[in-house]
């Protein structure tokens, strides 16, 4: 008699215990995935829509970092919504010993959408040494300025200098046959450029 009640709950435990085992093992996953998809999500860095403009148009990274820096000046809240549209230029480089070069890339954005890519090369000659880096923004007054940077073979003469925008800046009186442009050192300066012989390429998305 003992022998068969030992027998039945012998055959309990086997028949429960792996139904046991198996709602453990799926809570304990369920709580595992859980507490692992924010931090997934942390790991790829992935940002809903934030790197797009609402044409779909992707921007790069690198433009959204300089295009961030440029909006938190003040002085260009009017350039921002007044412009046809921009030019940004996360880094350019520049330096030299007696005839100097610079070169950088970007992207080109109307009316806040991004719309292609631009590259920019400028030779210089004369007395110079050493080397700097900067970012580059310029601003489209009309939609015929920014017209004539996108056909792609666009430059600055010889005596062009970047504007140095200060607190209050009109935003209009600031610019040069349609356009405006502003420096901002590597070192986070806005600073007066010579950006003369500046030639720019222009690729649509």
């Amino acid at each position: 008699m003992y022998l068969r009640i030992i027998r039945k709950f012998f055959l309990i435990i086997l028949l429960t215990f792996p139904q046991y085992i198996g709602s453990v093992k799926s809570s304990n996953l369920n709580e595992y995935k859980a507490n692992k998809f924010p931090e997934a999500l942390l790991i790829t860095g992935w940002k809903p829509s934030s790197d797009k403009t609402s044409n779909g148009n992707k921007v790069s990274e690198n433009t959204i970092k300089a295009l961030n820096k440029f909006k938190k000046i003040p002085s260009l809240k009017l350039y921002f919504k007044k412009a046809r549209g921009y030019a940004v230029f996360p880094n350019i480089a520049k330096g030299g010993f007696g005839l100097g070069g610079a070169r950088g890339k970007g992207e080109v954005f109307e009316k806040g959408n991004v719309i292609g890519s631009t590259k920019v090369t400028q030779v210089s000659i004369g007395f110079q040494l050493g080397g700097q880096a900067f970012s580059q923004i310029i601003f489209f007054k009309d939609k015929k300025s920014l017209e004539r940077f996108t056909e792609g073979n666009f430059e600055f003469g010889a005596s062009a200098s970047a504007a140095l925008i200060s607190e209050g800046a009109n935003a209009s009186s600031d610019y040069n046959d349609g356009v405006a442009v502003l420096t901002y050192s590597k070192g986070g300066l806005m600073y007066e450029a010579s950006i003369g012989g500046q030639k720019f390429s222009y690729v649509e998305y």
